[in-house]
């Protein structure tokens, strides 16, 4: 019987693809179900995909992050649905402590992720990412080292659950639509995810620290033209995405020992309404945002 359900967009990252295919395979201590969106799949992806017998869809260019995850929701059969991006490598233990994790929890109402270990800092440079560098590319990667080492990495319990790898009661996703189209082809789609599951009322956002995946940062994303999702996020919720995640969902934060930041929440309130004044009067000129 299969635990998971397991959704993997992919654009033309065959060899990334691979590899987190394979690491879900060997490193999960149940059986879990594949789904695959090809995106394209001109570099060989949708052949081995068929070849390999795994559940996908298939579009004939990149449609985006948020139209594959939705594309792929009704091929879903297990309760739990689990987002991966195709750059990453699923460590062991991650899906028990995932599966410890919800019966302790005993209801469906949260949204948790995994801990995410980077060869260099993210854009945000988020706390909660531990930095070890075991390879950036499947030709340089460091598999043996990783799987060695990765427990070593000190980390602990986080607030603020956005980002993938992450995992949400399928009924949940409906209760909220998936992922929102307007964010395509996916620049702030987490953190809106996250924020209708606010407005929906989940309360429980956390990082489990001892669920870990190696992730080889972007391959896809810093090859498509971005949204403007920072300013969507804006004009959708009326708050800034920093606000949302720092004085919200206190992302970064321990678990243990999360921050009040009132100074900060009200110099926030600040920059959020002075970001719409900019737009309001960026659309009253008539110019097209990039959204």
């Amino acid at each position: 019987m299969r635990k998971f359900s397991i959704l993997i967009p992919s654009w033309n990252n065959l060899a990334y693809l691979q590899l987190c295919v394979r690491s879900i395979e060997q490193n999960s201590a149940s059986q879990h179900e594949i789904l695959i969106h090809v995106n394209d799949g001109s570099d060989g992806t949708l052949e081995w995909v068929q070849k390999k017998g795994l559940k996908y869809t298939h579009s004939e260019k990149n449609i985006g992050v948020c139209w594959a995850l939705n594309t792929l929701r009704p091929l879903v059969t297990t309760d739990y649905m689990v987002f991966v991006n195709d750059d990453m490598y699923l460590l062991p233990g991650w899906d028990t402590v995932f599966d410890e994790e919800i019966t302790r929890i005993g209801h469906n109402q949260f949204f948790l992720s995994s801990t995410v270990i980077q060869p260099k800092p993210d854009v945000l440079k988020h706390l909660s990412v531990p930095v070890a560098d075991f390879g950036s590319t499947p030709e340089s990667f460091r598999e043996a080292d990783l799987l060695a080492h990765y427990q070593e990495l000190p980390c602990e319990d986080w607030m603020g659950a956005t980002s993938p790898p992450n995992i949400v009661h399928r009924d949940i996703w409906d209760l909220v639509g998936g992922y929102s189209i307007i964010y395509s082809p996916g620049m702030a789609s987490d953190q809106d995810f996250s924020a209708k599951l606010w407005l929906a009322g989940i309360r429980d956002f956390r990082g489990l620290a001892n669920s870990r995946c190696y992730h080889f940062i972007s391959k896809s994303v810093e090859r498509i033209s971005k949204n403007w999702g920072g300013l969507q996020f804006l004009r959708t919720y009326g708050v800034t995405l920093r606000l949302f995640r720092r004085n919200i969902l206190y992302i970064d934060d321990p678990v243990s020992a999360p921050v009040d930041r009132p100074w900060e929440l009200r110099f926030n309130r600040m920059r959020s309404w002075i970001k719409r004044l900019y737009t309001a009067w960026r659309d009253t000129k008539g110019l097209k945002l990039l959204d």
